[in-house]
């Protein structure tokens, strides 16, 4: 996976951390196994795909844990980790 896909799960990570920690492990675990599966993506509109799930899936986390705005913002860096690849959809 590219540099973006592992910093895309770097992020991930950092905002499982702002969940209620009952849920981290198994979010963590989720989070894990997607980025596993897909490790092997080469072309970049496969990434850019997985980004903008990444961030999908993200927001919606957070909106259902009600987590602050701040966490929103941090999300939304997921979708400049593509760079002109996937931001904006």
């Amino acid at each position: 996976m590219s540099n973006a896909g592992l910093c895309a799960y770097r992020e991930v990570l950092r905002l499982v951390r702002r969940l209620p920690a009952e849920t981290r492990p198994y979010y963590a675990k989720y989070a894990r196994e997607n980025f596993v599966n897909y490790r092997d993506l080469s072309a970049d509109d496969d990434l850019a795909a997985l980004l903008r799930r990444a961030y999908t899936h993200s927001s919606w986390v957070l909106s259902k844990y009600s987590i602050d705005a701040e966490s929103e913002k941090a999300a939304a860096r997921l979708k400049n980790l593509g760079g002109g690849h996937g931001a904006g959809q």
